[in-house]
């Protein structure tokens, strides 16, 4: 009976809760005068035929209620659900009404709730994994030096300097993200020259790869509106990607340009390029293409997903294109 109740939902198409009750009323009404009637007609005493008139009302607000507190209950039950954790939970929203629009909303809140717990989990996943490498690699190291296994001597130091730089530009970038992530970013806008900005970022790129040349195309007169710093951030990082990707001997390519209402920045690679799967998850947090090569040369995944964070504060754009034959392209389209 209760399977049969949970599929029966006559007043569904109403889109007004307040008619629904109106229904509801007339329903029960109507039911209770029709059995009476009928009652009496066929002869039974008017006492029984009240009585009979009562029930099969209560028996019409039932199947017509029913499908109006359906939802409702459905969402105090998932509710107390994801309260310990079960984001999976849905409700059957098929009313027209503002119950169903209610529940509809609840969908969407729980859909957005289980994707950003699963976000979570794979931040907490990632911090972990890149966190314990160079933290292992460190303790490796000292307990070699406290052993006497190993010299202490300008190698050893460097090395370990090395990692304790990795972990603070990992946990820099770690705060910068949750810090865009919280609105607590305001920008500093200023008029300011593509041309320098670039060659800034070149100057600061360069060293990272020498064995990888980076051309530079932009009119010395085009300007951006914009906050300098993190606009030099977004070259800085779009940069460092593309030279970590490029072949030996390679060339990575920046060229500025104006756009309609905007400045186009574009950072080309020759590198092996992105997967067609892929190349929508690129600017996510701790994404890459090749992880076990990008986790060696000391990226951490956080770059490009920084570059589209301060992007979109000043309400630009970022994407990425395949190039052809080989390579990936970056074009950024700031407000100007």
């Amino acid at each position: 009976m209760a399977h049969v109740l949970r599929d029966i939902r006559p007043l569904d198409q109403v889109r007004s809760i307040k008619v629904k009750l109106g229904l509801v009323v007339l329903g029960s009404v109507a039911a209770t005068v029709g059995a009476i009637n009928f009652a009496i007609y066929v002869g039974v005493h008017a006492r029984f035929a009240f009585v009979a008139g009562l029930i099969i009302s209560l028996v019409v607000i039932q199947l017509l209620a029913h499908g109006m507190v359906l939802p409702l209950r459905q969402m105090a039950a998932a509710t107390r659900a994801m309260a310990a954790g079960d984001y999976s939970q849905r409700i059957t929203a098929t009313a027209q009404d503002e119950v169903g629009s209610l529940a509809r909303s609840f969908n969407t809140m729980a859909s957005q709730l289980d994707r950003a717990e699963r976000q979570r989990r794979e931040l907490v996943a990632n911090v972990s994994h890149e966190l314990r490498t160079p933290i292992a690699a460190l303790r490796a190291r000292l307990e070699n030096l406290a052993d006497g296994v190993e010299a202490l001597d300008e190698a050893a130091v460097t090395a370990m300097l090395r990692g304790t730089e990795r972990l603070s530009i990992l946990v820099d970038q770690l705060l910068e993200l949750s810090q865009f992530e919280s609105g607590s970013v305001r920008l500093n806008p200023q008029r300011f020259g593509l041309a320098e900005a670039i060659e800034d970022a070149v100057a600061e790129v360069g060293p990272v790869r020498p064995d990888v040349r980076i051309a530079v195309t932009a009119d010395c007169g085009l300007t951006g509106a914009g906050d300098t710093a993190r606009v030099h951030e977004i070259l800085t990082n779009l940069l460092t990607n593309a030279v970590r990707h490029s072949p030996e001997g390679g060339t990575v390519t920046v060229s500025a340009r104006p756009a309609p209402g905007a400045v186009r920045i574009e950072v080309s690679d020759q590198g092996p390029g992105i997967p067609a799967a892929d190349i929508e998850r690129i600017f996510d947090r701790f994404y890459r293409v090749d992880a076990a090569r990008e986790a060696g040369s000391g990226g951490a995944g956080l770059g490009l997903a920084i570059a589209r964070s301060i992007v979109e504060l000043h309400g630009g754009s970022i994407r990425a294109e395949q190039r052809i034959p080989s390579g990936c392209r970056i074009v950024t389209e700031l407000p100007n």
